[in-house]
């Protein structure tokens, strides 16, 4: 069974265009080193909830829109495995918590065991 890191990020419109950017990066890092799959998403439909929503979820700001993410692998062991190598690659050595074109505080990210993946084609 695969494992999902999933992840919910505050990203100001303004910096949009840098955020793009270090997930090229990350996407490149994390898949060299054996990630299945990764995904970054703009939001594009999303409307504040009255009790719960994505904005809501990350405290949306002003002048902010969210990335829904997600990076799949093989198992949870894995993941362990992948995490540990890209963390350690150069190529993210300047994307620290003050240097980061988000709000690292308001991330939301979380380990996912898929229960039900189905995939259609065309």
């Amino acid at each position: 069974m695969s494992y999902v890191d999933g992840f919910l990020v505050p990203v100001p419109t303004a910096r949009i265009d840098e955020y793009r950017e270090l997930a090229r990066t990350a996407s490149e890092v994390w898949l060299e080193h054996g990630a299945l799959e990764y995904v970054e998403c703009l939001a594009e439909d999303v409307q504040p909830g009255e009790h719960t929503s994505f904005p809501r979820a990350v405290m949306q700001e002003d002048g902010e829109t969210v990335v829904f993410a997600w990076i799949r692998y093989e198992s949870r062991e894995h993941r362990d495995r992948v995490n540990e190598r890209a963390m350690a690659d150069p190529r993210l050595a300047g994307m620290t918590p003050g240097n980061m074109p988000f709000d690292g505080k308001r991330l939301i990210w979380g380990g996912f065991v898929p229960f039900e993946d189905r995939r259609g084609g065309a």
